[in-house]
């Protein structure tokens, strides 16, 4: 592949950024006529369709590698500089990460009160499933996330932050309604809260507890979510669920929670994924993201 274009490059990303062409245009203060151009060259010159042209524009597969490519030469140009003494008209850092949102209840949010804000950090944080936050990195839209994936998304870097801890709780009224027999028969006919259609946590329980592959929770699901929403469910004892260990514990001690499988829990391993940048603004959130979950997780 022949070397991309920068202006070409910059001009793929403001029309994904802006949804249209034309927003395209007035950002970069060019006709739409001439961003086109530019998207239509760079398509030639890689060989590949980039865009789907919807409404708002979308990245094709191999648009989100070079997407990806434009956000991380945007972000470089800005930290050099930044470095020569050329900060001033930049703005703060911006830093969008992929987080869960049991992570954002629990650990995560008090863990960034600790980045130095000079020069001022702005955080853009998407919430996504720890098993798909991969999918916002591989297409560009964030620099980092937090995920159940080991295996480092191509371009970044992985290491580990620990076991995120879930319990499995009810209120006493639900637990004396529906688990009054075996506990492992019982949980996968009795009303559960699931966060999303993505949450996949109470059935993984159910299948570690009867030894089942095949097993699951029981169809009767709320879906509620958001993670204190989905813990207040639990509490109000419309189904059972799987709670962060941090959530849980105080809940339990104020008897608004018990515990319906006593010994029992599943633990989450959880990684911080990011751009492989020199960039000193992402460093050092990685470091105190790392120095927090060391503190909070298993």
């Amino acid at each position: 592949m022949d070397e991309l274009p920068v202006d070409q490059v910059r001009t793929l990303l403001a029309v994904i950024d802006g949804g249209t062409f034309d927003a395209a245009a007035a950002a970069l203060h060019v006709t739409p006529s001439a961003v086109s151009q530019r998207v239509k060259a760079l398509e030639q010159r890689t060989g590949r369709v980039l865009l789907m042209r919807t409404k708002p524009v979308r990245a094709t597969e191999s648009g989100e590698v070079v997407l990806r490519f434009a956000r991380q030469l945007a972000r470089l140009e800005r930290d050099a500089r930044a470095e020569l003494g050329m900060a001033q008209g930049l703005g703060p850092v911006r830093l969008p990460i992929a987080v869960n949102a049991d992570s954002l209840a629990t650990w995560f949010l008090p863990a960034l009160t600790r980045v130095p804000q000079d020069p001022p950090v702005c955080f853009e944080l998407h919430r996504e499933d720890e098993g798909h936050a991969t999918e916002l990195l591989r297409d560009g839209r964030v620099m980092a996330a937090v995920t159940s994936q080991p295996e480092a998304v191509a371009g970044c870097t992985v290491r580990k932050l620990g076991l995120a801890r879930y319990l499995p709780v009810a209120s006493p009224g639900f637990a004396d309604r529906h688990l009054q027999g075996r506990v492992d028969r019982d949980l996968r006919v009795a009303p559960v809260v699931v966060f999303d259609r993505r949450d996949l946590i109470q059935d993984r329980f159910v299948r570690m507890l009867t030894a089942d592959e095949g097993a699951g929770a029981s169809e009767v699901r709320h879906y509620v979510p958001t993670s204190e929403g989905f813990c207040d469910a639990a509490v109000a004892g419309l189904g059972w669920a799987m709670v962060p260990e941090a959530q849980a514990e105080p809940l339990v001690e104020q008897g608004r929670l018990v515990v319906i499988a006593p010994g029992r829990k599943l633990d989450v391993p959880l990684y911080w994924q990011q751009w492989k940048l020199d960039s000193p603004a992402l460093s050092t959130v990685a470091s105190v993201i790392a120095q927090a979950a060391a503190g909070a997780l298993h």
